[in-house]
This record gives C-alpha cells, sequence and structure tokens, in this order.
C-alpha cells in the first residue's frame, strides 16, 4: 500500500513510498548476479540518468566494462531515426543503494561508429560530453599533478510547492545570519539528507571532505577533493546523483540554482579550490600562485561565460561575490574573484580559491579551463 508521511517542517518528510516496503527486499540473495548502474549526463548539460545492466561477475577495473548504449533521442541528444549513442565507462564507485558487490559506473556518451566503418574507428564525443575534452586537456598539464577541490552548495525544496525546505508557505524566514553551520530546529533545514549523503558517499568511494550548513536556510554545501584531473568531475557529478538519489527517497528536490530565491538571500556557488606542482612547491610556490593569477585575470571574460548558466545573478558583488564584470583578488577575501588562503604567503605555497562558478557547474568544463588558461596559456 502506497502512503504519503509527513513528519512537521524539520526536513524530515518521507516519500510517496512507504521505504520500509523496500527494505524487505534489499537482502535478497542476488543468485551471482551484479547490478552496474551506468550513471551519464543528459542533453540538458546538467539532469543525470542512469539505467542498470546486470553483470555476472564483479568488477573491480572499470577497464573491464562492456561499452553500452542508450536511447539518445529520449535524452535530447540524438535524433529519433539515429537515436543509439555509445556510453564508455569511466569510474566505478560502490553503490550505497544496492549495496553488497553493486556498483555506481561514471560513464561519457559517445557516437556509435557508422555502418561501414572500421570496427575500431575511434569513437567520437557527443556535443555534451565535456568530460571527453577535459581529458585531453589533464592529459597535458599531467606533470603538472592539477589537484582540485570544488564546493558544491545547493537548496533543499518542497518538491510541491518547489519552496525551500522549512520555510514559511506563505511568507520567508528571519534574516541571514543563524544559519550557517548552525545546529537546532528552524536552523539547520534538512539534516538528515545531508547526513544520509555524507555516508553513502564515504561507502561508494566518492572523495567527500566535508559538508555544513550554508548562509540562507536549506542551503547546505558539500565539499568534492582532493581530486587530481578528471576525478574532480567525476566525483563530483557522481556525488550530485547518490544527493539526488536520496532526495527521490523523501520526495523533496535539490536545485543547484545560483540564486535559486531572489532578494537579500545568499546565492549558490561552486567554488573551485586549485593547486598545481609549482603552486605546492616549498619558497617558490607563492610566486606561481600569483603568476597563475595574472593569467586568470587575463582571460575573466572567458572564464565567466563558461561558470554557470544564469551565474549574473550571483556574482553581483554583494552576498560575498564579486562582481562578474570585474577580476579581483585577495587574501582572505571572500568578496573577491580569487581568494588566497591567509597562510598561502606565510608558507610561500599552496593552493587559491576561484570564487566565481556557479553551483550549477560542469565541473569538466571549469577544471579543464582553469588547467588551459593556468598551465598551457603565455
Amino acid at each position: 500500500m502506497a502512503v504519503a508521511i509527513t513528519f512537521g517542517t524539520s526536513g524530515r518528510i518521507a516519500g510517496l513510498l512507504e521505504p520500509e516496503i523496500l527494505n524487505r527486499f534489499l537482502d535478497l540473495d542476488q543468485g551471482g548476479k551484479i547490478a552496474a548502474e551506468y550513471v551519464w549526463i543528459g542533453g540538458t548539460g546538467s539532469d543525470l540518468r542512469s539505467k542498470t545492466k546486470t553483470l555476472t561477475k564483479p568488477v573491480k577495473n572499470v577497464k573491464d566494462l562492456p561499452v553500452w548504449n542508450y536511447d539518445g533521442s529520449s535524452c535530447g541528444q540524438a535524433p529519433g531515426e539515429d537515436s543509439e549513442v555509445y556510453l564508455v565507462a569511466r569510474n566505478i564507485f560502490r553503490d550505497p543503494f544496492r549495496g553488497g558487490d553493486n556498483i555506481l559506473v561514471m560513464s561519457d556518451a559517445y557516437k556509435p561508429p557508422q555502418v561501414g566503418e572500421p570496427k575500431d574507428t575511434p569513437l567520437t564525443p557527443i556535443p555534451t560530453n565535456t568530460r571527453a575534452a577535459c581529458m585531453e586537456v589533464m592529459e597535458k598539464v599531467k606533470e603538472e599533478e592539477p589537484w582540485f577541490g570544488i564546493e558544491q552548495e545547493y537548496t533543499l525544496l518542497n518538491s510541491t510547492s518547489k519552496w525551500p525546505l522549512g520555510w514559511p508557505s506563505n511568507g520567508f524566514p528571519g534574516p541571514q545570519g543563524p544559519y550557517y553551520c548552525s545546529a537546532g530546529s528552524g536552523a539547520a533545514i534538512g539534516r538528515d539528507i545531508v547526513e544520509a549523503h555524507l555516508k553513502c558517499c564515504y561507502y561508494a568511494g566518492v572523495n567527500l571532505s566535508g559538508v555544513n550548513a550554508e548562509v540562507m536556510p536549506a542551503q547546505w554545501e558539500f565539499q568534492v577533493g582532493p581530486c587530481e584531473g578528471t576525478d574532480a568531475g567525476d566525483h563530483l557529478w557522481m556525488a550530485r546523483y547518490i544527493l539526488t538519489r536520496l532526495a527521490e527517497l523523501y520526495n523533496i528536490d535539490v536545485t543547484f540554482d545560483p540564486k535559486p530565491i531572489p532578494g537579500d538571500w545568499n546565492g549558490a556557488g561552486g567554488h573551485c579550490n586549485f593547486s598545481s606542482k609549482s603552486t605546492r612547491a616549498a619558497g617558490t610556490g607563492w610566486d606561481a600562485i600569483q603568476e597563475q593569477i595574472k593569467k586568470l585575470e587575463k582571460r575573466h571574460a572567458i572564464h565567466i561565460a563558461s561558470y554557470g548558466e544564469g551565474n549574473e545573478r550571483r556574482l553581483t558583488g554583494k552576498h560575498e561575490t564579486s562582481s562578474m564584470h570585474d577580476f579581483s583578488w585577495g587574501v582572505a577575501n571572500r568578496g573577491a574573484s580569487v581568494r588566497v588562503g591567509r597562510s598561502v604567503p606565510v608558507d610561500k605555497c599552496g593552493y587559491y580559491e576561484d570564487r566565481r562558478p556557479s553551483s550549477n557547474l560542469d565541473p569538466y568544463v571549469v577544471t579543464k579551463l582553469i588547467c588551459e588558461t593556468t598551465l598551457l596559456s603565455k
């Protein structure tokens, strides 16, 4: 029997189906079969899709997974008359929903070989496959060992009203101030989902380095990293997928919109922390950081254009942001385009934070662009 249950306004909201019923079946023996959930990015560049492939034995190496396919016309990625799109497995994670030897598989998408082409013809990435171009750049800069830490902010919404979770149905909560890194009813809204997400990511092998409540009520953040190269994008997308699946169980929506509520509320960012071998070098790293920041300033407009749709609503120069029209940097300055940690000039090496990317950033695009600008441009 399907039931809908609500447990007040604290954020503990059950889904339309009773999850305890599913729990009866989760520990059933699978008869030696393994479920591999292939995950990919859909045609909007922000929607996540997935489907399950049954394997006959456990898989630990991503190279042992078969190339699969899906209906691209149903994802806005191919015409109906030629709808097949290939899926190539790129990264394996443990499945926190099914447990056991079951896996989640981060994948990217390619055009299949055409009739008459040799079987070993290299696959061509479809236009929405941003991972392929990222992988090319990361190969060029691999000697610099680029490390990334991405801060993913998001907002929990009531799935019916599309209003932030725990907010009054016909108004607003008290002004910002008591919510950041908060505890307590009415301040930390939706913590159940955050805690479940943390545990699921740990189990899955997603490199999650922390979580915290954010400045706007019902807004939270998780941090992915440090990750090297394309792993940053793989781990962030998988963390998003797991979060979306968890919210589904609670019948709650997750939005990565950079300004979900207009007005005197903080927007949502996707700050990208970056370092390379040269910036981490003892004694000379501080000079390398300043040189890289100069390069970022030269290409400010190019970065802004690729740092997330709707970012102009967030980068206004208010609410701990810089104006998108100007480039600035500073030590411990959260109102700058690029923030350098207080310890970096003291240690003479380290990392810096690009605060311009929005919460709906494509991490493959952002990490690729940062490496192109700082490590490949003159």
